[in-house]
């Protein structure tokens, strides 16, 4: 036992335990902040972590339910809802819809195309081919003020001349290109007189057009493009001043005869709509009013490039099929109700106007196209548009004249409106023949290579 002196002072021995015994609390104490300390920040910076996964959580929580809620509000403010959809398009075709969301985009590679070998002894099929015969002209003026509600370049069609302008006889019908009043404005689509007198001179075109600067300038591939058709076969790409102007920033100059390649560049002043897409099809559809001295034309979409020369394609897809218009199938889709249903999810054109027109065609025999029904005049009711075939005949000239009509009238979006076309043509004039060859979509994938558009055109407004 240790002694203590009547002082203040410890004996040695003592003294030194304590001292010892100081120490090692004050190292435990140490220990012990230092664990606390410890403790907090990981605390800190688990609460962080927890706060920050509790708000990116309530973000896609928000997001998701502004999505199930705004599904397919377009810019005009205008939405449709799943019941509305339901009662439109069935359940069926919603569910291939939610199904194909999931889905990886699928690959559609080219197949073989009998094409012949040369284009020397080419025989066309117009010496031996009886097609329907009769006399189309066309409405180029109208005295009656423009409406609002109408198109000015595509005229002002009532529903009865509508409806009249289907049956295969001699008539005057609304085709594009129609003035107004003297003294009007132009209704658009103006042309040099220059390259009007080159295309009047073109008997076989190749065209194709560019508009809004949509895209890029994809020339056709020269090496596989016989002499023949490069000094018979007149190739036009129809642009506006916008995009001629973005050719030449980027080293695409016209020479003195016009042309970049083996595309004759016709520069078009005053466009006649303000959506780019409609603008497009009065080349895709009128080019028997664009070139009115030809006997036959291939329109190629801009996001593709010929890879082929275009009389083999003539002679394969017309003379040797005995056809008068040519144009693939879709890849995918078949039914007008399933590019209906896909033109709204991908907001395509405004949704009431897609469902006016849609209401409109069903309510005058449109029916769901049946893949098992050997009595299908066509494979799809629903085409890949991008590239078409066509003889001049007084049947390929009225049915493109009545497609340009429903796209003037109605949406933009013309694989909506082509089975209608087609099958009220067929319907009202079951004597008169139309012989359309709708071939599959990968003959399409060998004839040009598919690029992406470089820019999609701004939607329409809300009409």
């Amino acid at each position: 036992m240790a002694l203590f002196r009547h002082s203040a002072e410890l004996l040695p021995e003592r003294k030194d335990n304590v001292v010892i015994e100081f120490k090692s609390l004050n190292r435990n104490e140490h220990r012990i902040r230092r664990g606390r300390k410890f403790g907090r920040i990981t605390k800190q910076r688990f609460s962080v972590w927890l706060t920050v996964l509790a708000v990116l959580f309530l973000i896609y929580l928000i997001f998701f339910s502004i999505k199930m809620l705004f599904h397919g509000k377009m810019e005009g403010g205008i939405s449709t809802s799943i019941q509305v959809q339901q009662e439109i398009m069935g359940v069926d075709e919603l569910d291939v819809l939610r199904q194909a969301k999931s889905k990886h985009r699928k690959k559609y590679p080219p197949c073989e195309v009998g094409l012949s070998d040369s284009v020397d002894h080419l025989v066309d099929a117009k010496d031996f081919v009886n097609f329907t015969q009769f006399s189309l002209d066309y409405i180029d003026k109208e005295e009656k003020p423009f409406g609002k509600s109408l198109s000015r370049f595509g005229g002002q069609q009532s529903l009865e001349e509508r409806e009249k302008s289907f049956y295969a006889r001699n008539q005057t019908l609304h085709c594009g290109f129609v003035k107004g009043p003297e003294g009007s404005p132009s209704t658009g689509f103006d042309l040099d007189a220059n390259d009007k007198t080159y295309m009047n001179t073109c008997k076989v075109v190749v065209s194709s057009c560019i508009f809004g600067n949509s895209d890029f300038l994809r020339r056709p591939t020269s090496k596989r493009i016989s002499e023949y058709s490069k000094k018979n076969v007149c190739f036009v790409m129809f642009v506006d001043e916008q995009t001629l102007s973005k050719l030449s920033s980027e080293g695409n100059f016209p020479d003195d005869g016009g042309y970049i390649g083996l595309w004759k560049i016709v520069v078009v002043r005053n466009l006649p709509y303000k959506d780019m897409r409609r603008t497009g099809k009065v080349p895709k559809f009128l080019s028997h009013r664009l070139f009115p001295s030809s006997m036959y034309s291939i329109w190629l979409d801009s996001k593709m490039r010929l890879n082929t020369d275009p009389m083999l394609i003539l002679e394969y897809f017309l003379w040797r099929m005995r056809s008068e218009y040519a144009i693939s199938n879709h890849y995918d889709r078949h039914c007008v109700w399933e590019e209906v249903l896909q033109n709204k999810r991908l907001n395509k054109y405004n949704h009431s106007a897609i469902d006016e027109q849609f209401n409109f065609y069903q309510s005058d025999g449109l029916t769901k196209f049946d893949p098992s029904d050997p009595n299908n005049p066509i494979p799809s009711y629903v085409p890949e548009g991008s590239f078409i075939v066509r003889a001049h005949t007084p049947m390929s000239n009225l049915f493109s004249c009545l497609w340009f009509n429903e796209v003037d009238r109605f949406t933009s979006r013309d694989q909506l409106s082509f089975a209608y076309t087609y099958l009220k043509l067929r319907r009202m004039n079951p004597d008169r023949p139309f012989f359309l060859n709708m071939f599959k979509d990968c003959e399409r994938r060998a004839l040009a290579k598919l690029f992406r558009h470089k820019a999609v055109p701004s939607l329409p407004p809300a009409p």
